[in-house]
């Protein structure tokens, strides 16, 4: 009898077992498929493992197709996302997590350069979406719902989509060009845009629109306030008016001298953006380095290019040149306390990075929309407001303000929108159960740390605003990718075929994998023991329980 993958063994089938070892086996193998970590854990829902796989086999192409199916900007988010799939990577457990953003970002580029275009296949609904937010979430809804077959329109405030990815990420980080053609390949697919169109009134351009529902995603772009007493004090500006200034090269004149107030990611960006301006930046932050909200690695590339941090410093009082400051400490609690010690920094001006706000004023008159505290809108599992028909996603809405977080809220309100829209429910498949290392056999594994991406020079780089990191080389990235352990999905090692003393293992042929023989199989369990990955699970044998 042949049993392949998950299929289940009826008692039907165990008539036609041979006599002899059979009848001594209590347990049998079985095929399974589980959910590898890094697929858990990305924000954008990608499917890790089965890109990885193809780009394992040098097939690029087919590796970037299968990536977009989740995300429309790998480019962009092999270098901007922060990468949460790398830390619960299980490879880390052996030597090194793989390199997921470096051949992310290796396939976007590849994609760019060979000007690789977008396969779908979509027959149109007849249904109108307003996309309201040009930004990371908008975009991402607006291709998930073009590939599904609606007609999406995008509505934008500023004069370029990009949102935040063009106003609030440097180009160190974020070369425009990458930016601005993945947006294009996007928008090429039939996406119409209005620039320069701030929309105030929804109700009004849903109907004017003839729009069956709507999205928005307008970020978060208001800077946040805090009150310091201050005597004939020098410049203060926000972060954000500031990157935003320094994109367009209006930046204005700030002495020599310029404070940073705050420890995230934005605070860091500032003062590297600062240092490349000609300024001496230093940051000010009232916790210490173990609590700061920006990403360690953010703040050694700020050290790296000579910016000065002063950690346990809280702004009391700002004067024309200089910044009066009380040293703190972190209390049992983790949290900071004063000591009631002062010292003065000198500082010509002040950039407050003190984090983001949503101006979501003109939502409040739309009935059945409602806020947190802080302004973001409320939204349901669907990422539908209180009101039928409208959707947010993005910065707006309560969650984890990154890049990645936003494509994937996006992508998640098309999936929801294309079901209110063909009036059926989206039903989430269940996902398996995650696979962590302790049930990997990774006996044929040996040290292969991972390719590192070479840094520009600090003292080269802080010269302009060229791109820090390197990508990989086409050989760097395939032998990254072949690094993956293809963490509980059977990746056609041959173990179990070579491994079975009872030829009980039948191969299917490349990409069909394998089936068991259960009139040889005695259950012996060797398969299962050497399954590099957890692709296969002994279970209770259905002829004993029947017997029984």
């Amino acid at each position: 009898m042949l049993l392949q993958n998950n299929d289940i063994v009826q008692a039907s089938d165990l008539q036609s077992h041979a006599e002899g070892t059979g009848a001594l086996r209590s347990q049998i193998p079985a095929y399974i498929d589980m959910l590898p970590p890094c697929n858990h854990a990305c924000p954008a829902g990608e499917n890790i493992q089965a890109w990885l796989g193809l780009a394992q086999e040098g097939d690029y192409e087919a590796a970037w197709q299968k990536l977009i199916e989740e995300n429309p900007l790998p480019a962009v988010h092999g270098r901007v996302c922060y990468h949460p799939c790398e830390d619960y990577c299980n490879r880390s457990q052996i030597d090194s997590p793989i390199s997921i953003h470096a051949i992310e970002r290796f396939l976007g580029d590849k994609a760019l350069s060979e000007n690789w275009q977008i396969k779908f296949k979509a027959v149109s609904s007849r249904k109108k979406v307003l996309i309201i937010g040009g930004g990371p979430s908008g975009i991402s809804a607006a291709y998930h719902l073009r590939r599904a077959g609606h007609a999406v329109e995008i509505r934008e405030a500023g004069p370029m989509l990009g949102g935040m990815m063009h106003f609030g990420i440097p180009p160190y980080r974020l070369p425009r060009n990458v930016l601005d053609a993945e947006i294009q390949r996007v928008v090429n697919m039939g996406i119409s845009v209005q620039l320069n169109h701030k929309v105030t009134d929804v109700a009004r351009e849903k109907a004017a629109g003839n729009f069956d529902v709507v999205f928005i995603a307008i970020g978060a772009h208001l800077s946040k306030k805090i009150d310091i007493p201050s005597r004939d004090a020098g410049q203060i500006l926000d972060a954000l008016t500031f990157l935003k200034d320094a994109e367009s090269g209006q930046v204005p004149k700030l002495g020599r001298r310029v404070a940073v107030y705050g420890g995230g990611n934005t605070a860091m960006d500032a003062a590297r953006v600062a240092k490349r301006l000609g300024y001496e930046p230093l940051i000010i932050y009232r916790r210490d380095r173990e609590h700061m909200p920006a990403h360690a690695f953010e703040a050694d590339e700020a050290l790296a290019e000579g910016v000065k941090i002063n950690w346990l410093r809280t702004i009391k009082e700002i004067r024309e040149n200089s910044i009066t400051v009380e040293i703190m400490r972190v209390n049992e609690e983790g949290k900071p306390e004063g000591t009631g010690t002062f010292e003065t920094l000198e500082a010509d001006a002040l950039i407050l990075a003190l984090g983001q706000e949503t101006d979501t004023g003109f939502l409040k008159n739309i009935a059945g929309i409602s806020f947190d505290s802080d302004g973001t809108v409320k939204v349901g599992p669907d990422m539908m407001t209180g009101a039928a028909g409208i959707f947010a996603g993005g910065d707006m809405v309560p969650s984890e303000r990154t890049v990645t977080v936003a494509v994937g809220h996006g992508k998640k309100a098309a999936r929801f929108m294309d079901a209110y829209l063909r009036n059926t429910q989206f039903i989430k498949l269940e996902k398996h159960s995650v696979v962590g290392f302790e049930r990997l056999h990774v006996w044929y594994q040996t040290f292969a740390p991972k390719q590192l991406q070479i840094q520009a020079d600090e003292a080269l780089r802080i010269q302009d605003f060229r791109e820090v990191m390197d990508g990989l080389t086409e050989k760097e990235a395939r032998y990254e990718a072949q690094r993956c352990l293809s963490c509980g999905n059977c990746f056609e090692c041959d173990g179990c075929f070579g491994a079975c003393p009872e030829g009980a293992v039948i191969k299917l042929g490349k990409g069909n994998r394998y089936q068991f023989d259960f009139d040889r199989c005695t259950g012996c369990a060797v398969c299962y023991e050497q399954c590099p990955c957890h692709a296969i699970e002994m279970i209770p044998d259905p002829k004993q329980q029947i017997n029984e």
